[in-house]
């Protein structure tokens, strides 16, 4: 059995000296989920999303229902 290894992204929009999250989109269809982390702390904890979840998440941000900050 392998395991896949996340392949860590981060938005191009991020460019804010580097408080960003990274994702890794590539475990959605394998594992079910989307890890994210803190990508100043790339070796710390990663929070697994299920991808539905962060599905809904993304849409979120997108329409505006999150708001802003």
């Amino acid at each position: 059995m392998t395991t896949e290894t996340p392949r860590w992204l981060t938005s191009s929009y991020s460019e804010n000296g580097g408080a960003c999250v990274e994702v890794a989109t590539n475990l959605a269809a394998s594992n079910g989920t989307v890890p994210l982390r803190d990508s100043k702390n790339p070796t710390g904890p990663a929070l697994n999303l299920p991808a539905n979840t962060f599905a809904t998440f993304v849409a979120g941000i997108k329409t505006g229902e999150l708001g802003t900050v």
